[in-house]
């Protein structure tokens, strides 16, 4: 089914642009001075958001079109993880990523860096939901 095959496809890109910024782009921003490290998580945060969120409700919807005429729960259990990135991330990172959309580079220090170490230990959630996500839709494409 092309549409399942579509939700698994943009579920491992989601998954795979959480990882890179969990385990590649924040620990090489945390090498930087506390000014650098405000300015470049503030562009990053702002187009990885869009980036992920098109991409979350993207697979979440073609997993529910999957789901609709086969009836097979795992399609719809994959679309409901890629959702969750969505309450999660209003409810546990959105305060931290307004305090620091906030905060002008020029007035960045311990409290903004510490912040920062927060939201990348908090975004490996993200990468739990989109790795799930991916492996229901593939369970459901070998089904």
């Amino acid at each position: 089914m092309l549409v399942g095959q579509l939700a698994l496809i943009v579920a491992a890109a989601f998954t795979g642009a959480a990882f890179y910024v969990t385990f590649a782009e924040q620990p090489a921003r945390l090498l930087l001075d506390d000014r650098a490290l405000l300015a470049e998580w503030q562009p990053s945060y702002k187009r990885g958001f869009a980036m992920q969120g098109s991409l979350a409700m993207i697979g979440a919807l073609l997993g529910a079109l999957a789901f609709w005429p086969t009836r097979d729960w795992t399609w719809l259990a994959g679309a409901l993880l890629l959702l969750a990135g969505w309450p999660y991330t209003l409810l546990v990172l959105k305060p931290i990523n307004d305090r620091l959309l906030a905060i002008a580079p020029e007035n960045a220090g311990p409290v903004s860096r510490k912040l920062i170490e927060g939201w990348g230990r908090l975004h490996l959630v993200r990468v739990m939901f989109g790795a799930l996500a991916t492996a229901a839709f593939l369970a459901a494409t070998l089904a």
